[in-house]
């Protein structure tokens, strides 16, 4: 009684594959396989990344269970987890009561309604089956005639052959490890992998017959090994006797075994433009390697199928909490034991956790709607004097909400790129950085040039390369290397003991020294188009029309088209932290993985141009002559707000500029000491804002903030909606009117761009909380940066692709990071969703199979209606909270 593991293929490939078409390319073959993986962002542009982002078509239930079955990871919050909750309050219990009705009635049972809720209910609350029952010599007995009748509960799992022989799985992938660290690293091996620039294959296979690491047999196993990867892997699949069957299955079995360094190679590949050619690689070599090791013990004996201990402990729920006795079970077809026993497993493994897990999403948005529903009454509002453009990261609701109770201030969120699909170049830098979301390609270039002449920065600079540059040549050489601890060590010494000691005082003094040394001179930005293009091949600048476009489209979304004040500040966000190899997870995700001050900047400079304002005026946008845009950066680690390059400034403007600056100091202490109060270790000091500088700066501390942990909801809507509402910095808030948007065009712009950015998040967080072992990266205290491009665990571990124990627990036993899915909420007319689930497909699916939660606001009633798929009939329903 093998049960059947889900294909994570799509229905149109699983057609193709039942063809049992032998001619299809090996390439077809590894694309197939490749989506169980995600592509992996290098550690300095840290990209939160949606584990599962090519599994959407599945419903997530399925995806759950299929890693369950093939990797043994759990996708869900375990039982232990759901206690502390319930312990807290965080689950309602009539709530999961409520959710295990609503499934029974939806399955086809394998026994009467009475028996099934029975055994469910008992198995959602019992962690474990009583360990006596399974002694009974009677149920061992009935387990023995039933394995020997029907089988095992397990699934016929196709995995690497490696796996069955003793730590030879291991042995593999400590080699894998070797070869990418060998062939990814970035300019840091002082001795780089010889036959590199001839790609990762063909540099494995000149190399691997000098390899001591590989028997003499082993190596002539690999000797006249073909010359091209596909035909190595077709090779490989032919010697292993894996068929045309379950090769797709093999090849994607192989890639999750080690899916950190498999998603950097897809990563790097879709950046170079070759496809999928590094992962052809990765597989070609690791299956070649698999051959060489396990040719001696080839062929393997056949498992067993009849596995009593999997059958035990369903025998005695059934019997003990289902009511079903050993003569009944006796009495019973072999296709009655078969549904019995796999409902019971089903539920036991994947559905009373998926049960759970509704139950504390319900619970929440439950409360969530009560808090919004009880909010203070807003009554005229008054012309603000300040109006904030906010990026919709849920660390700055608690900023925004002390600052809009502080004074006659207005604040708007929206995605941190302001909508500009940009890649930008520093004063001087070489390199190009794409500061908009992952999943926009940039569509110009932007540099920064000096205002004066900047000999004398361009000078200082050179001085700080050449000595950074000397000091690491001088670590790399043999014989240097023995002087630089004489000449250094002093001087390292002392730099150890002061920021050891007094942390606070000396990452402030060095701080302050740096920027006093660097003094870079104010910049011009390249606004306007220029002729040439760059060096990455985007046209530099933007045209007059896309100026006027992407200003349009920003404010048209945010629902900021009137009423302007006469100051209005452009936020863009970044940390401060120090001896922090996360660091750019801290910064803003929809500035890939950066500082958003760039875009800010850009954006402001584009709405003070007087030609965009003619240009806004045709579109139905009028901007006073007396408003004036500033760009400024919110430091998220201290809650501190920095205006950047301040342009000339009307009279009005200059009067609220004054009025802003007398308010933001107390608008930062409450903050921080908001924020601080959920930090554990908050340190002797009792002034918050000393504290928030002091982790800002303390090359010791392993949590500076918490980043975007807890992040829970993502709420379209207007402000009125939520201001005054303590939403605990769970909550992503970007603004919209939907009476401004009568197309709907608007919001599907933000659907497809921040939602999506925010679900990504969310399943990043969600990732690294429920399965910390396989998609989170450790403790940070035992991390090891590799390569330039990612950190392991010690010298020889998987490549980490998720966020660090510390970045959403507590401590090693108490979360922090309450792991549900995104749950999305549209302030709009049913009308407007209906017409975005009918027109965006790949919302659509999202939403479907369980990956986003939906819920909208009826403006006029204010009724808040949850949206859910009947799979039966194939369509939406609404269903009021």
């Amino acid at each position: 009684m093998s049960k059947t593991v889900i294909s994570l293929e799509r229905p149109e490939e699983q057609s193709k594959r039942n063809k049992k078409d032998v001619s299809r390319s090996i390439l077809q073959l590894v694309e197939q396989a490749c989506d169980a993986i995600a592509p992996l962002w290098p550690i300095s542009t840290f990209i939160a990344r949606h584990p599962w982002m090519e599994l959407e078509h599945m419903p997530f239930t399925e995806v759950a269970e299929h890693f369950q079955q093939t990797q043994h990871v759990h996708l869900y919050p375990t039982m232990a987890v759901v206690r502390k909750a319930l312990a807290r309050g965080e689950i309602n219990p009539s709530f999961v009561e409520k959710q295990l009705e609503n499934w029974l009635s939806e399955q086809s049972l394998p026994v009467h309604r009475h028996k099934a809720e029975q055994l469910c209910h008992a198995l959602l609350w019992n962690e474990t089956v009583p360990h006596e029952w399974l002694n009974s010599s009677e149920l061992n007995e009935l387990a023995e005639e039933i394995a020997e009748w029907i089988g095992s509960t397990n699934a016929a799992v196709v995995k690497p052959i490696c796996t069955r022989i003793y730590k030879l799985d291991e042995r593999l992938d400590q080699q894998m490890i070797k070869w990418c660290k060998l062939y990814l690293d970035d300019n840091q091996a002082a001795w780089a992998m010889p036959f590199r620039e001839q790609g990762f294959y063909p540099a494995w296979q000149k190399l691997i017959q000098n390899d001591p690491a590989l028997s003499k047999n082993e190596r002539k196993r690999l000797a006249d090994w073909p010359e091209d990867a596909e035909t190595a892997l077709l090779f490989s699949l032919s010697l292993l006797d894996i068929d045309d069957e379950k090769a797709k299955d093999y090849l994607e079995s192989h890639l999750l075994a080690l899916p950190g360094w498999a998603g950097m190679l897809k990563w790097r590949s879709q950046q170079s433009g070759e496809g999928l050619q590094l992962l052809v690689d990765y597989l070609a070599i690791r299956l070649s390697l698999e051959w060489a090791f396990v040719s001696p013990y080839l062929p393997l004996e056949q498992e067993k199928k009849a596995d009593v201990s999997s059958l035990l402990p369903l025998l005695a729920a059934w019997i003990h909490w289902g009511g079903i006795s050993v003569d009944e079970w006796r009495q019973l077809s072999k296709d009655e034991m078969t549904s019995c026993l796999l409902f019971a497993d089903r539920f036991w493994r994947i559905n009373r956790y998926h049960l759970w897990l509704e139950a504390w999403e319900e619970t929440y948005e439950s409360r969530l709607q009560e808090k919004i529903a009880s909010r203070p009454y807003i009554g005229q509002k008054e012309q603000a004097a300040v109006q904030f453009l906010f990026c919709i990261d849920v660390r700055s609701e608690p900023f925004r909400r002390h600052l809009e109770e502080s004074g006659p201030f207005e604040t708007y969120g929206c995605a941190g790129f302001f909508g500009l699909p940009i890649r930008t170049r520093e004063l001087d830098s070489d390199h190009t950085h794409p500061s908009c979301p992952a999943i926009i390609e940039p569509k110009h270039e932007i540099y920064e040039s000096a205002q004066d002449d900047a000999a004398k920065y361009r000078r200082r600079l050179n001085v700080f390369q050449f000595i950074g540059g000397t000091f690491k040549k001088m670590k790399k050489d043999a014989l240097a290397s023995l002087l630089l601890p004489e000449m250094s060590g002093p001087w390292l010494g002392l730099h150890t003991i002061a920021r050891s000691i007094a942390p606070r005082w000396a990452g402030h003094f060095l701080q302050q020294a740096e920027k006093t040394a660097e003094r870079k001179p104010p910049t011009n930005l390249s606004l306007h188009h220029e002729v040439s293009c760059s060096s990455s091949g985007l046209p530099i600048g933007f045209t007059t029309e896309e100026q006027v476009q992407y200003v349009k489209q920003l404010l048209t979304n945010i629902g900021l088209t009137s009423s302007f004040a006469p100051l209005v500040v452009v936020c863009g966000h970044e940390s401060m932290t120090t001896n922090n190899p996360y660091a750019s997870s801290l910064d803003c995700g929809a500035c890939g993985g950066t500082a958003g001050a760039f875009n800010a900047r850009v954006f402001a400079s584009l709405c003070n141009l007087q030609e965009v304002r003619e240009g806004l005026v045709k579109e139905g946008i009028f901007i006073p002559d007396e408003t004036v845009f500033v760009a400024a950066e919110h430091i998220t680690t201290v809650d501190e707000l920095y205006l950047l390059d301040l342009p000339t400034l009307s009279k009005k403007a200059e009067q609220s500029l004054r009025l802003l600056k007398g308010k933001l100091e107390e608008v930062k202490r409450k903050a921080n000491a908001e924020r601080l109060a959920n930090l554990p270790c908050t340190g002797k000091s009792k002034n918050p804002v000393t504290e928030a500088s002091r982790r800002s700066v303390d090359w010791s501390e392993i949590r500076p903030e918490w980043g975007l942990a807890g992040n829970a909801a993502f709420i379209i809507g207007r402000r009125t909606l939520t201001k005054h509402c303590h939403l605990d910095g769970k909550v992503f808030l970007h603004s919209y009117d939907w009476r401004k948007d009568q197309s709907g065009e608007a919001l599907e712009n933000i659907i497809s761009g921040p939602a999506t950015v925010g679900q990504w998040i969310n399943l990043q967080y969600y990732a690294s909380t429920v399965a910390p072992h396989y998609y989170g990266s450790g403790s940070k205290t035992t991390q090891t940066v590799t390569g330039g491009f990612g950190v392991m665990q010690g010298n020889g571990s998987d490549l980490l692709s998720g966020l660090p124990w510390q970045s959403v627990a507590s401590s090693d036993g108490e979360l922090f990071h309450s792991p549900l899915r995104l749950l999305l909420i549209i302030e709009a007319p049913s009308f407007y969703i209906e017409r975005l689930l009918r027109d965006n497909p790949f919302f659509r699916q999202k939403v479907k199979n369980g990956w986003l939660r939906l819920s909208s606001i009826e403006p006029e009633t204010g009724a808040w209606l949850k949206w859910r798929f009947d799979r039966i009939h194939g369509e939406f329903y609404t269903e009021p909270i």
